[in-house]
């Protein structure tokens, strides 16, 4: 995490997730990728998104412009009512990626 004023807890693997993430709800997507873009410049590295905003793609945008490595990066995105059971939640997961 390269912003040392937004405080981490550690998992039980040992990985530093921060406690403050940047949440996309009620962003369009035509201006996720803007938004999404100037969090990261300013610190954030937790993006919080869901399927049911409809701005996972430009979530994805700003991600993959950064150039940061994904091992500093955490994505949190939810699943939809309709999204529950097994393989309607490995099909949702395939879809958000």
């Amino acid at each position: 995490m390269n912003n040392p004023s937004i405080p981490t807890v550690k998992l039980n693997n040992g990985v530093e997730i921060p406690q403050l993430g940047f949440g996309v709800f009620q962003v369009p997507d035509d201006e996720t990728t803007a938004a999404v873009s100037s969090a990261l410049e300013a610190g954030y590295r937790s993006i919080d998104t869901a399927a049911i905003y409809g701005n996972e793609t430009g979530v994805g945008r700003a991600l993959a412009a950064s150039g940061l490595p994904r091992e500093d990066l955490f994505i949190t995105t939810k699943l939809w009512n309709a999204d529950q059971g097994y393989d309607a939640t490995l099909r949702a997961f395939d879809a958000s990626l």
